[in-house]
């Protein structure tokens, strides 16, 4: 498969994802309007899901360069990795991102923006320092695929309709607790509707958890492509897979990062345990570094 086939599928898929996860988002709504009897808070879902939507592609990327000190860089102050990120997107035939800046030891990378034509990559100072060139080109490639891929824009969507089901759940059990269910006068219509008002109270526990681990997969998955289409683009594995290296071997925890936003770096910058367990690994924001790695490395056989 080439690399242009290859950004075709992940495109698809992409909005297969977008699609699914509004779908699931959909069906919440309407089970927790059926169980409180009112059809137009199904409407207000989905009103409210598209808004946060809305605002999210616009502004979320100046949001996320704001919460972790990014500054932009010219051409005249960055010029070598201004060359790297150029001659990379005259191989993909992507828009050349703005490129930022992140003064912090720890080595990390990430990329925002809500399509390609504007589109962000920011990289720690941590990062620069510490690799070669080949390594820091295969970083910059693995971001870049997220941009071509629309990952930038899948993440974004995702993480905000995973905050939405979580604020519907809880608002829905608050209503539960303080007795505004709907009721129903005959046997058939009661039993009905307290058959739906189960459904509905296991869903608002369920129904965040789940999304939060559909979403993780999603992210993983996505890092995964990331990867190999990165190596595809360099036409050197063995720069991404040494990078990560690097980047799994420091120590230091990214100062100005959270939870909220892990997932969009090419490694964990929090440092979390590595992954044993089923449980632990359902968890993860990203895929493990020593199978990234492996991938990566059995590219070149």
């Amino acid at each position: 498969m080439t690399l242009y086939n290859q950004k075709d599928k992940n495109i698809r898929l992409t909005w297969f994802y977008l699609i699914g996860f509004l779908i699931f988002v959909i069906f919440v709504g309407f089970i927790f309007s059926q169980a409180l009897g009112n059809s137009s808070i199904l409407y207000g879902a989905i009103f409210f899901a598209f808004v946060m939507n809305f605002i999210s592609f616009w502004w979320s990327d100046k949001i996320v360069l704001a919460m972790n000190g990014a500054k932009e860089v010219s051409r005249k102050s960055a010029r070598e990795i201004y060359n790297l990120v150029e001659n990379l997107c005259i191989t993909a035939g992507l828009p050349v991102p703005k490129i930022y800046m992140i003064e912090d030891v720890s080595p990390n990378a990430f990329a925002t923006g809500r399509n390609p034509e504007n589109a962000v990559i920011a990289l720690t100072t941590g990062l620069i320092e510490i690799l070669e060139k080949q390594e820091l080109e295969g970083v910059i490639a693995h971001e870049l695929s997220h941009i071509g891929n629309r990952d930038i824009l899948l993440g974004t969507v995702v993480t905000v309709l995973v905050g939405f089901i979580a604020i519907l759940a809880d608002w829905f059990l608050r209503i539960s607790f303080f007795g505004g269910l709907g009721k129903s006068n005959d046997n058939k219509g009661g039993q009905a509707q307290l058959i739906i008002t189960i459904v509905a109270i296991v869903l608002a526990i369920l129904a965040p958890i789940g999304a939060i681990l559909m979403q993780l997969a999603i992210s993983r998955k996505r890092e995964y492509l990331a990867d190999a289409d990165g190596a595809l683009l360099t036409r050197y594995p063995e720069g991404l897979a040494s990078a990560l290296e690097k980047l799994s071997g420091s120590s230091t925890v990214l100062q100005r990062t959270n939870k909220s936003m892990a997932h969009m770096y090419i490694v964990n910058p929090l440092k979390g345990k590595k992954a044993k367990g089923l449980t632990t690994r359902l968890f993860m924001t990203h895929p493990p570094i020593e199978e990234r790695i492996a991938k990566l490395r059995a590219m070149d056989n």
